[in-house]
């Protein structure tokens, strides 16, 4: 979608219609590079997460963080246009690795990167799962994952437990999906699923954008930790 532009027709004192953003743009919400747009290839699962969800999300994380990026290493599977990571740099993460397997995506992140001269991101052009898993491998350790993969595929089951021995002690992930992760299904069928797929997890934060639910997960913390983290 491209931004529209009215002509004046003759002997019309018309008023400039207002710029809009291109459907297939998304913009920095905060921080050194607020108001940036970046581009969203045509791609089959690419599906940036939307203004006000990010908002939210960084609110959520603000608070987690007591505001302070600073040190902050964070990983961005499934990068897609790096709304996410990009957003996280723009507010003054120490590091964010984005991966992507889709060759015309990774190439875009790589010119946003360039154009906004982002050198704490470091971008990996790779399978998120493989990644993952080479990643803890190494014993690196993140503070905030971001986990927004493509619905309807199975990812969260194969690749949320491979996250966990990545986040440091108190990190956190972000996960968006087509179903919420709260166990408050009234299906037991469903709930057995849910808490197997949790095992381990915490969600300390839920939220629900139309047909989108997104969350924050922690690993299994302190009653008492979990108070203050929801406070």
């Amino acid at each position: 979608m491209k931004t529209n532009s009215n002509k004046k027709t003759k002997n019309t004192a018309a008023k400039a219609a207002p710029v809009k953003r291109q459907h297939h743009q998304v913009r920095i919400i905060g921080g050194v590079w607020k108001r940036s747009l970046l581009s969203v290839v045509d791609a089959e699962g690419l599906r940036p997460t939307p203004d006000r969800v990010r908002e939210t999300l960084f609110n959520w994380l603000n608070h987690l963080l007591h505001n302070n990026w600073t040190g902050v290493h964070c990983l961005d599977l499934f990068a897609g246009s790096g709304a996410l990571g990009f957003e996280a740099a723009s507010r003054g993460a120490a590091q964010v690795i984005m991966v992507e397997a889709h060759t015309p995506a990774y190439r875009q992140l790589e010119q946003v990167r360039d154009k906004l001269q982002a050198s704490q991101c470091k971008l990996l052009r790779a399978d998120a799962l493989k990644a993952v898993e080479s990643m803890a491998n190494q014993a690196q350790k993140m503070d905030v994952i971001f986990l927004d993969p493509p619905f309807e595929q199975d990812w969260l089951e194969r690749i949320l437990p491979a996250c966990a021995p990545l986040l440091s002690a108190k990190g956190c992930i972000y996960v968006e999906s087509e179903f919420s992760l709260e166990l408050s299904s009234g299906d037991a069928a469903t709930d057995e699923k849910l808490a197997k797929l949790l095992s381990g997890w915490q969600v300390i934060r839920a939220d629900k954008a139309g047909s989108v639910y997104f969350h924050i997960l922690q690993r299994n913390i302190l009653p008492h930790e979990a108070h203050e983290n929801q406070a």
